[in-house]
């Protein structure tokens, strides 16, 4: 059965799928070719809450331990944000991480099934 990956900061850019990269600091047991769920928000559900289901995403390339400043302006696109430059995703990415711009996070190119 396919994981949950929530996309809760950019859940519009996955429902208009113009979102195909995703960075993440763990999802470590990800393999090319894997199904993933994608959903709103899959951690701290209120009580009463249910997971919304976006959609379903293919894993077509992955880069382990990339450092998060090496995002390029290219990727903020693929990343389904163009408005933003590498140094505004850098600090939204840290922001919501609780981690610095020199964390190795894992990069997921992924196809929309």
């Amino acid at each position: 059965m396919p994981r949950n990956m929530s996309f809760m900061l950019t859940a519009e850019q996955v429902r208009n799928r113009t979102k195909t990269v995703t960075r993440r600091t763990g999802w470590h047991f990800l393999k090319i070719g894997d199904i993933v769920n994608a959903v709103e928000k899959g951690m701290g559900l209120k009580k009463g809450e249910k997971v919304r289901h976006i959609c379903q995403i293919r894993i077509k390339s992955i880069r382990w331990g990339e450092p998060l400043y090496k995002i390029t302006k290219e990727d903020c696109i693929k990343e389904g944000v163009p408005e933003m430059t590498p140094d505004d995703f850098i600090n939204m990415f840290c922001k919501h991480n609780k981690v610095w711009a020199t964390c190795p996070v894992n990069r997921f190119e992924f196809e929309y099934v």
